[in-house]
């Protein structure tokens, strides 16, 4: 996976707009009266549409560029660390799924006892679909599952458990939580395996412009509105009124090289300046951190699907698991690896206590979201690492370049000299005070 940061973002940026033309400033309703939109109506119509263009976006990546193929499990290497954003508690597989109207493909799911585990699914959009475990198929929570096109009747194995998905195509993202014992992990990564029919029809991404983080799309996103819209459906209440916006704006950039050039300036002016300082500031934020409780299920707010989209795409339901993002410390100041940080726990609060499965907390450099090089090999700390507390029963972790004065190394997290850095304290199956909000992480002390 390429993929950055699990940004998340709950709040929408609201951006002034500047004084219109005549034309403009007696607009109404866009989609109503097929008039030249409001810079409003632009923002909305491009922040509605990057969500799905990051992930049609991935799909060419990993299609086109790394040639996984459809209906391939690709079982991620243990410990490694040479992509963006990675997960070192987990032993991962990921494959695109396709199915069509007359056929079906089953997902093997082997027995998985005393460890946590899920095989997610996902919609092009980037929003949940189910997870696949003991929690949500008491039952079943192993054995056959048939992937099937919802609406469709495919000839399926008499003992698979059925699930719909709401198109083509879905993306599989399973987690086998490590547990100290990695051989034993691996072992049942490879037992997650597809039994894939003939005579599936398979349609290609859809072709779309090149951009990146640094050079994000500005106004071809509306080359091609419809067809990304037709592409896949979008459980968002509000996704007709976005599509129809969506729309609007397509027809009046076709309508002259001056209307193109208005809609690249209100994107590149107002629409991503306003992305990209959502993202340093999002959701329910303390002492450091910061919080979204709407990540795998957006509801309406398509700003918090982007700049997850954008950050750490395939972000998981808060009931599988909870990401705490330290971009700062407790006094608001960006995290530097020329300084010293303590994070320390009281002993009623440890994260230990806060989950039904396991945390981990993970250092990643800015802007790249990749895990920091150190002499240790050392780039997270979680529930077996073996953690010395503190006399009264606290637990620190120690954010520095090097080795703090009577800090036991095993709490050393290795900070990059001279850089910024970032946190992810992911927290999986966290019980009912932290999805309340009722728990949150010690503050990021910044210690003299």
């Amino acid at each position: 996976m390429k993929k950055a940061l699990l940004i998340l973002v709950v709040g929408f940026l609201f951006i002034s707009c500047k004084k219109e033309s005549s034309a403009s400033t007696n607009t109404t309703s866009t989609a109503e009266n097929n008039v030249i939109p409001t810079d409003q109506e632009i923002i909305d119509a491009y922040t509605y549409l990057y969500g799905r263009y990051l992930v049609i976006q991935q799909e060419n990546h990993d299609i086109n560029v790394e040639k996984v193929g459809y209906n391939k499990i690709k079982y991620n290497p243990l410990g490694s660390a040479q992509f963006v954003n990675p997960n070192l508690d987990v032993a991962y597989l990921e494959a695109w799924i396709a199915v069509d109207a007359a056929h079906a493909v089953i997902l093997n799911v082997p027995k998985i006892e005393g460890r946590y585990y899920t095989a997610q699914l996902l919609d092009g959009w980037g929003e949940v679909i189910v997870n696949i475990n003991e929690r949500n198929f008491p039952k079943t929570p192993y054995g056959k599952f048939a992937l099937v096109l919802k609406g469709t009747n495919p000839v399926i194995p008499s003992d698979a458990v059925k699930i719909e998905l709401p198109s083509e195509k879905a993306k599989l993202l399973a987690r086998v939580e490590l547990k100290g014992t990695p051989d034993v992990a691996q072992k049942l990564q490879k037992q997650f395996t597809f039994n894939v029919p003939d005579g599936i029809k398979i349609a290609p991404p859809i072709t779309i412009p090149e951009f990146t983080p640094k050079a994000p799309i500005a106004g071809e996103i509306f080359d091609k509105v419809e067809e990304v819209i037709n592409s896949y459906p979008d459980t968002n209440p509000k996704a007709k009124e976005y599509q129809e916006k969506a729309i609007a704006v397509s027809k009046y950039a076709k309508t002259d090289d001056k209307a193109k050039a208005h809609i690249d300036e209100v994107i590149k002016t107002k629409a991503i300046p306003a992305f990209l300082a959502g993202a340093k500031g999002f959701g329910t934020q303390k002492g450091g951190w910061s919080v979204t409780y709407v990540a795998g299920k957006f509801g309406d707010d398509i700003m918090a699907r982007d700049i997850i989209n954008y950050g750490g795409l395939w972000a998981n339901q808060i009931q599988e698991a909870i990401y705490f993002i330290g971009l700062t410390d407790s006094n608001k100041q960006p995290l530097s690896g020329d300084k010293v940080y303590e994070i320390k726990f009281p002993k009623d609060q440890l994260p230990d206590l806060a989950v039904n499965a396991f945390w981990s907390v993970t250092l990643y450099s800015v802007p790249d979201y990749r895990v920091v090089d150190n002499k240790l090999k050392r780039y997270n700390l979680n529930n077996v690492s073996n953690l010395k507390k503190n006399p009264d029963g606290s637990l620190s972790i120690w954010l520095a370049s090097s080795l703090p004065k009577d800090v036991p190394q095993s709490n050393w997290l290795p900070t990059p000299a001279g850089k910024g850095f970032s946190l992810n304290l992911r927290m999986y199956v966290s019980k009912k005070e932290v999805l309340d909000g009722k728990w949150f992480p010690a503050p990021i002390e910044q210690k003299k």
